[in-house]
């Protein structure tokens, strides 16, 4: 039986850079924000939830801290990160608690850019509603880094670690994963077949991203998020997996799916009109930006040079009635909740429609790809990730905490009996190994399954001058991988980042078949 097992995680994958390495080229990349306030403020209504600020104090992480600087100095120099995830659960703690088998934390990860380029964690912040009521505030404790080899402290840290993995878990696969790529494409998908005739050269472009969309969707309505499903049976929120994913979009801007405003909006990044992407990246190497960036230009370039033949001025949109019509029941009754936000393009101008297409297509491809294909390579160890925590942090006179101060075997156990349980490991393991896997009639991005889709030879020329980018930037990110100044491109493990390597030169499909961790299929399809 797998909890009556000594698992050692003590090893590469456990490390602080490797848990802080996952931030950047991970299975969740695309949570990590620079820190611009500290302490840290809430977002949540003090009304409502009291006082939910930070408790980590400057005193606990300065010793931390490199090159003399102080928080203020790390913060004006862009060196101090956080993956926050303390308002995105505290409103659902009080609730998910009182599920059995569930006690979660939510929790705040601050991080320092080290001169390497390389991220080390400076503590972890761990909080419960007040024990008085939520509008309170929180009871939060600070943990702070320690080696397992340090005794307790150190068996403190590891929990401290996976209770912090525990949420990002559970928000790559409701969120990261499933509201940002599977449901919010769903909409286009079906206002393009409505309202585009097959002929329509929007069609004709977008309807690569859509191939089997909507078929995949049905089957995780069926299987994977319906009440008792998967998620609810592997996943922390159980019962309140769905609702929290609601929640959030009700905040989701199509705006902000695009990758340079993403990375903008979330501090990673600053605007750089000299930058062929627009951006400027504040940690060089952090491999998805790094990567998707370049996916993102040669997208952005193949829409352009494809609408330019079409679209020649802005006069000629906005007499496409069929366009408008698309458009219309995009927002008004695909994305009906959302559609009187006052953020939706207009699409009166061919640059609009450029910058929806590109959005469309880089979610529909390289940003799943990116969370979806790595779940298994990545995750699939779960004592060093753990999707959910069953018991609360051991304290000081309590049995689970003598065990700690043991070490060895006996601290294994408390970790062990803490994280994911052995029926929900193998049903989660089994899972994501399905859903990391290439199919072997894939079809990768700057590939098509119809040659004759068009026989428009502007078309084709640019879409070939499309797939000839993407296999120059699979060289790039195979130098890249190679170049041991670039860190995290590889880690502690020795795992280079290829989930978005492209393979487009993989025309045949054997390349990327199977459990290969790489390759950005054309749309969602598993």
């Amino acid at each position: 039986m797998l909890s009556d097992q000594v698992i050692s995680y003590d090893y590469a994958w456990r490390s602080d850079e490797e848990f802080a390495r996952e931030m950047l080229a991970g299975v969740n990349p695309v949570c990590i924000k620079r820190l611009t306030e500290f302490p840290v403020k809430s977002t949540l209504d003090p009304s409502a939830y009291g006082d939910q600020s930070s408790t980590i104090t400057e005193d606990q992480i300065q010793q931390n801290l490199e090159d003399g600087l102080t928080v203020k100095q790390a913060m004006e120099k862009n060196r101090l990160f956080i993956l926050d995830h303390h308002d995105n659960f505290m409103p659902f703690l009080d609730r998910i608690n009182k599920l059995e088998g569930n006690y979660i934390y939510a929790s705040r990860t601050l991080l320092f850019l080290k001169a390497d380029g390389t991220l080390k964690p400076l503590a972890i912040e761990l909080s419960l509603p007040h024990p008085d009521g939520i509008q309170h505030g929180a009871k939060s404790t600070v943990y702070l880094p320690a080696d397992i080899d340090s005794g307790v402290d150190g068996q403190i840290w590891q929990l401290a670690k996976a209770y912090a993995s525990v949420d990002d878990s559970a928000w790559h696969q409701l969120i990261s994963h499933w509201l940002n790529t599977h449901a919010v494409i769903e909409p286009f998908v079906i206002a393009t077949n409505r309202q585009l005739s097959v002929v329509h050269p929007v069609h004709k472009l977008l309807s690569p991203h859509y191939r089997d969309t909507l078929n995949i969707n049905a089957l995780a309505r069926t299987t994977l998020i319906n009440a008792g499903g998967v998620f609810e049976m592997t996943v922390f929120p159980e019962k309140y997996a769905l609702e929290m994913s609601s929640v959030v979009y009700k905040n989701w801007k199509l705006t902000e799916q695009g990758l340079p405003d993403d990375l903008v909006k979330r501090g990673m990044a600053v605007p750089d009109s000299s930058s062929p992407y627009g951006v400027r990246l504040l940690i060089k190497d952090y491999p998805y930006a790094v990567d998707g960036l370049v996916i993102w230009w040669a997208i952005e370039r193949w829409v352009n040079e494809y609408l330019a033949i079409y679209y020649p001025n802005d006069g000629v949109l906005r007499a496409d009635k069929e366009l408008e019509e698309w458009w219309k029941e995009v927002r008004e009754v695909g994305h009906g909740d959302l559609k009187d936000a006052d953020w939706w393009p207009k699409m009166v101008t061919v640059q609009e429609l450029a910058k929806t297409c590109t959005t469309i297509i880089w979610v529909a491809s390289a940003l799943h790809a990116a969370v979806n294909f790595g779940q298994y390579p990545y995750a699939g160890y779960l004592p060093n990730r753990p999707t959910v925590s069953r018991r609360k942090m051991p304290e000081e006179g309590e049995e689970e905490y003598k065990q700690l101060q043991k070490g060895g075997k006996e601290a294994d156990k408390v970790f062990i009996h803490t994280i994911t349980s052995q029926f929900q490991t193998i049903l989660g393991i089994t899972l994501i190994e399905i859903l990391s896997k290439h199919s072997s009639d894939e079809v990768y991005l700057g590939q098509r399954d119809t040659p004759e889709w068009t026989s428009d030879a502007k078309a084709l020329e640019a879409f070939k001058r499309f797939g000839t980018r993407l296999m120059e930037i699979e060289k790039r990110i195979l130098d890249m991988n190679k170049d041991p100044a670039l860190k995290n491109r590889n880690g502690p493990v020795k795992m280079p980042y290829m989930l978005l390597y492209p393979n487009t030169s993989d025309a045949g499909g054997e390349k990327g078949l199977g459990l290969t961790a790489m390759g950005i299929p054309n749309s969602v399809s598993i």
